[in-house]
């Protein structure tokens, strides 16, 4: 099964609810991290150029060995999938 991740900052969902964004109803959002989406709506109106120049440094952090080259790579590969950012 693939791993479910942030429709919009990409960050890797987990297993369980605990990382999920909520609805306007209080429901978990299937979508969204609970950083990125909160009570139905984005908790940060930015462009993807913004929200990968925000995810560059916690992605440092938490992948050993990831070069900020690398990390804007593979970002810039990827947000465009990720259902916000879809054209």
């Amino acid at each position: 099964m693939e791993e479910r991740c942030c429709q919009s900052c990409g960050m890797p969902l987990g297993p369980t609810d605990e990382f999920l964004g909520t609805q306007q109803d209080g429901a978990k959002s299937e979508d969204y991290c609970k950083y990125c989406y909160e009570n139905g709506a984005f908790t940060a109106e930015c462009t993807m150029r913004e929200m990968i120049d925000f995810c560059v440094q916690p992605m440092l952090d938490n992948v050993p060995g990831m070069t900020e080259e690398s990390a804007r790579a593979m970002m810039n590969e990827q947000f465009p999938k990720l259902k916000r950012w879809r054209a």
